[in-house]
């Protein structure tokens, strides 16, 4: 299938969101599209403090790429541990991957979700330290490059879509892109798009709340070990 590249990218929006398909067809056909999602970096970008907790990311996709044919989502992330301050969290986020695997071309992929207690300067500088409880979440982005380029050499895609705005893809993309000749887009969920990825991308669509918002799990759901439903408060 035919690919036009359009280089540099066209800037549609005053933020520096470039997408290059509002400017020409760039993808002639339905091609073959796995979607590889960063959870926290999608989480973190769009979802937090919204009413979006509850989102099906298949529709989301698809509604972002209606003239794509999406073969395969991988979503990664990490369980999260109970918190003092919100000891229901890891109950609502294993509703959620629930209801993510009634989705049937879509794969969980975990990583690491670590806490623990270190000491951080005080604002203003000058005025002490701090213990408080630093969260990382480990192995995502490890992951989401490992089966980018696993799945491009075994040809399981036309075109890979990353659900991230992490500079620390720039080199699997790089590869994929350049190695082995194949296209990849960003669906970008924050508010820029990473300078350092923009030049190696054949498009970049901003993750919007109008997309969000029609692009939502029922309510009440089913899947093979019987009902379930959304978390109160999502």
């Amino acid at each position: 299938m035919a690919i036009i590249e359009v280089y540099p990218p066209v800037v549609v929006s005053t933020n520096l969101v470039r997408d290059r398909l509002t400017a020409v067809s760039v993808l002639k056909g339905k091609m073959k599209t796995n979607l590889y999602i960063d959870g926290f970096n999608l989480y973190y970008g769009c979802i937090k403090d919204t009413s979006y907790h509850w989102l099906d990311v298949s529709k989301m996709c698809h509604l972002l790429l209606p003239n794509d044919r999406i073969h395969r989502i991988k979503y990664f992330t990490a369980l999260v541990s109970a918190r003092p301050n919100d000891p229901d969290q890891p109950v609502r986020q294993q509703a959620f991957l629930r209801a993510l695997r009634t989705i049937p071309n879509l794969e969980v992929i975990l990583g690491t979700f670590l806490s623990h207690e270190v000491k951080m300067p005080r604002s203003p500088i000058g005025s002490g330290y701090a213990k408080v409880i630093k969260t990382e979440e480990k192995g995502s982005d490890v992951n989401i490059a490992t089966h980018l380029l696993v799945d491009g050499f075994r040809n399981d895609y036309e075109l890979a879509v990353v659900v991230s705005n992490d500079s620390d893809l720039l080199l699997p993309i790089q590869v994929v892109t350049q190695q082995f000749k194949k296209p990849v887009g960003l669906l970008n969920p924050q508010k820029h798009t990473s300078v350092a990825l923009m030049p190696h991308v054949q498009f970049v669509k901003k993750i919007r709340g109008t997309v969000l918002k029609n692009s939502l799990f029922p309510d009440v759901m089913n899947d093979k070990d019987g009902q379930f439903s959304k978390p109160v408060g999502w």
